[in-house]
């Protein structure tokens, strides 16, 4: 049985979902893929993990860096869940490109070269917004590019994350 769970965000509603004991998904509300990973079958229940997922919300958006992480399940393919994790990788304030993630994921994979467009759908489909941090990935030219929540939510994240960087 999946559960949901809402958080009112400084940019809008988002639906936490879990499978009970772990969160396996974070959208903000109507966004693109919104609730891919959830099963029709589930119901809204306060449980321990979306408490924790408040808490880190919480001070997220309060200009803290939360230093733990609300245990996270990846429901997706082994490839998705290979760029998803190196998502985890990126520092809070930074930002890498599609390109750099795909060449790093070649490197560790032992293959000569991956699609920056194949990270780029990997990345499109995260399930777990802002703690899986999507929105730090950028294009070849510093570009903002898609984000599934939309590219207005992407600045405003990555402005925070910037000026934080400096208090």
């Amino acid at each position: 049985m999946d559960y949901t769970y809402h958080y009112d965000s400084p940019l809008g509603r988002m639906t936490m979902a879990s499978d009970g004991e772990s969160l396996i998904g974070l959208w903000f509300d109507g966004q693109k893929y919104f609730a891919d990973t959830l099963s029709p079958n589930h119901k809204e229940l306060l449980l321990p993990v979306f408490e924790q997922t408040c808490r880190w919300l919480d001070a997220y958006f309060c200009g803290e860096r939360p230093d733990f992480t609300p245990p996270l399940l990846m429901r997706t393919t082994p490839f998705r869940s290979m760029v998803w994790k190196e998502l985890l990788n990126i520092n809070y304030g930074e930002t890498t490109t599609y390109g750099e993630i795909a060449a790093k994921i070649a490197r560790e994979s032992g293959l000569k070269q991956m699609s920056a467009q194949a990270v780029g759908g990997a990345v499109g489909h995260n399930a777990i917004s802002i703690i899986i941090p999507c929105h730090r990935v950028v294009g070849s030219n510093g570009n903002l590019t898609g984000y599934a929540g939309g590219l207005d939510k992407k600045l405003w994240l990555l402005e925070k994350e910037k000026n934080q960087q400096h208090d």
